[in-house]
């Protein structure tokens, strides 16, 4: 899965936060937002997009992290 896919699917939801890679060559990364959309957030990253093998997701909650407004990679 790729950053940029990562960032465009949280941005065309209202989805905030960060995605990075892992020295491993995993992506990760922090999202938040309304439980709704980040369930749909969550179905995009398992699907990922064409080009890409998806192995799994691993997902927790965390703390809201407040004044973030937007989404980085």
């Amino acid at each position: 899965m790729s950053r940029s896919f990562t960032r465009r699917q949280a941005q065309s939801l209202g989805v905030t936060g960060f995605v990075q890679n892992a020295s491993d060559g995993t992506v990760q990364g922090e999202a938040q937002g309304p439980d709704e959309k980040l369930k749909e957030f969550i179905g995009h990253l398992k699907k990922g997009p064409s080009a890409a093998v998806v192995n799994g997701v691993n997902h927790s909650e965390i703390d809201v992290k407040e004044g973030e407004d937007g989404f980085t990679d």
